[in-house]
């Protein structure tokens, strides 16, 4: 990521062009942070606008989410149930499921699934609304918002540190999973069936198929309440 920022700076660097890009840059970003500053007023305010809608805040635009597939609703409980009863069984941290914000340096999300240690846990609020880069976040791909699932978020969470990045494919039922290495994710599996290994969290590996098929998800937490009652 900073060898791409590095050597587009090196280029404009050598531009005549550079002052008059630097001024329309600035006069961008001034009305972006103002824009970007009555968003964060109107959702911290409980603004009856957004109320009960997904929202996201990308490159200066806030953008409504649209409703997901039955089989996006599903994988996406399925996985954070899973994640849920493992992370409060040994108070690992927070995982939350939809609806909660994130805040980076340019952007507001509202992750699938997201998740952070328990030292960074610490500091959060009662009544908080937006919250720092996770250290974990799932996406599930859905025909609205699989590219900036692919895209816009992979480079921001990457930036941001989030050190572990799954992309869920409902349609396929399969699972991407990338670690962060060197400031840009490395694709470490693209998985339909046997186990997937969280490195972030502590000791949490399940079947693939627990995301995807009820029956699966059952056995699965069954396996980790029997475990936490050892």
């Amino acid at each position: 990521m900073l060898i791409q920022v590095e050597a587009t700076v090196r280029e404009l660097a050598r531009s005549p062009l550079l002052p008059f890009v630097e001024q329309r840059l600035h006069a961008l970003m001034m009305d972006e942070q103002k824009r970007r500053a009555e968003f964060h007023r109107a959702v911290d305010a409980g603004d009856p606008r957004y109320d009960g809608k997904s929202i996201e805040f990308i490159n200066g635009e806030v953008i409504e989410l649209m409703a997901v597939q039955n089989k996006h609703a599903n994988a996406g409980e399925n996985l954070f149930v899973l994640l849920r009863v493992w992370v409060n069984r040994d108070s690992l941290g927070q995982v939350n499921h939809e609806k909660i914000m994130i805040s980076l340096s340019r952007n507001d999300y509202e992750p699938d699934i997201c998740f952070w240690i328990k030292a960074k846990v610490a500091a959060f609020k009662p009544n908080q609304t937006r919250f720092p880069a996770p250290d974990f976040i799932v996406e599930v791909l859905s025909p609205s918002t699989k590219e900036i699932d692919r895209g816009i978020k992979f480079k921001d969470y990457a930036a941001h540190g989030v050190g572990e990045y799954w992309i869920v494919d409902p349609e396929r039922e399969t699972i991407e999973q990338y670690f962060l290495k060197d400031e840009e994710y490395i694709l470490s599996d693209a998985l339909s069936e046997g186990m997937i290994t969280n490195r972030v969290i502590a000791g949490f590996q399940i079947p693939v198929r627990a995301i995807f098929d009820t029956a699966a998800n059952f056995a699965a937490l069954q396996e980790i309440m029997a475990r936490t009652q050892k």
